[in-house]
């Protein structure tokens, strides 16, 4: 069986969740009945999965610093249960098709989740925790694969990029192309805390000037800043990788762009504490080539188109299919 690569599986991902915003007609909603929110021609969605997915959706919120307001409320809830309905038609078109997923990759993916956890008991109790069984979450990873595998084999295999769509892509959209000034920069830092008093920043800078005077004397500076450097990236030499403008504190950034190659700054004071700065490379504003980016646009306009293919194959089959939804009041 060919290797699916990981990009596909997030474009399954993508395009089951596209109902969040693509989806505008819903059947009569109904009070909720005996712990089902849908039925699906003649299948049942529980309650259970329903409350997993609104705790998904409360967590994707919290984790862009937003919450989710009595507003955004009901198209949440409809987004979830249309995205679980839009699962299941999927998955029995993948029966219909005669899918078969080996019990080997369901393995595969188990034993990928279980490694996740520590030790087995803190597996079971996660599983506790989102009231599932081992074999429902069995079911679900078989559910997941079947529907990649079929969508792979209705779509991706059947869907090409030509040279002549990608070009005409990159000349007509150049500016996402464009790549600003770049810095690659390391650094030696000696932290000062934001309550610190006088004497502790004192200390701190007079630390710093000692290195300094190594450095001076021709001591490395990826070396001392393995020694001195209090920062996360001591350990790599006080090596920051490339950065553009706007990474950085003002000050930091301001002392960084300004030094050339190879140039090392005096003391530099942040809210962080006290840096030295040694410039290691510089790149200058440019737009990446038509060959850098070919790969990676050709990647991209693919996955657009089986977006748009999956996504109005799943309106015909919401057309063809008999589901019942049955809106929750209030998530659990």
């Amino acid at each position: 069986m060919q290797k699916r690569p990981l990009r596909l599986f997030l474009v399954l991902l993508t395009v089951i969740s596209l109902v969040f915003m693509a989806t505008s007609v819903f059947a009569v909603e109904k009070p909720l009945s005996d712990g089902k929110v849908a039925v699906v021609n003649g299948t049942v969605i529980p309650r259970a999965e329903f409350d997993r997915g609104m705790e998904r959706a409360y967590r994707q919120f919290a984790s862009t610093g937003r919450s989710l307001s009595e507003s955004q409320l009901p198209m949440v809830k409809k987004g979830v249960i249309e995205s679980l309905i839009n699962q299941e038609l999927l998955y029995q078109e993948s029966q219909n098709n005669s899918i078969k997923v080996e019990d080997k990759e369901i393995d595969k993916q188990m034993d990928a989740l279980k490694k996740r956890f520590p030790n087995e008991k803190e597996y079971n109790t996660a599983l506790a925790k989102m009231n599932l069984s081992e074999a429902e979450i069995k079911f679900q990873i078989t559910k997941g694969l079947a529907i990649q595998q079929f969508i792979d084999t209705k779509f991706v295999q059947k869907i090409t990029v030509s040279d002549d769509e990608t070009k005409a892509h990159y000349n007509n959209n150049l500016d996402l192309f464009k790549q600003p000034e770049q810095v690659r920069a390391m650094h030696i830092l000696i932290m000062v805390a934001p309550q610190a008093t006088e004497e502790q920043k004192a200390a701190a800078s007079k630390k710093l000037k000692e290195v300094q005077k190594k450095l001076g004397k021709g001591e490395d500076f990826e070396a001392l800043a393995k020694e001195y450097s209090e920062g996360p990236s001591g350990a790599k030499g006080g090596d920051l990788g490339y950065f553009g403008r706007g990474q950085m504190v003002p000050p930091f950034e301001d002392v960084a762009f300004a030094l050339k190659s190879g140039e090392v700054s005096d003391i530099v004071e942040t809210r962080f504490g006290y840096h030295l700065i040694k410039v290691v490379d510089k790149k200058p504003a440019s737009t990446m080539s038509y060959e850098e980016v070919k790969d990676n646009l050709t990647q991209y306009m693919k996955q657009q188109k089986i977006q748009e293919q999956v996504k109005l194959y799943i309106e015909k089959l919401q057309k063809k299919a008999k589901v019942e939804r049955f809106i929750p009041e209030n998530p659990k």
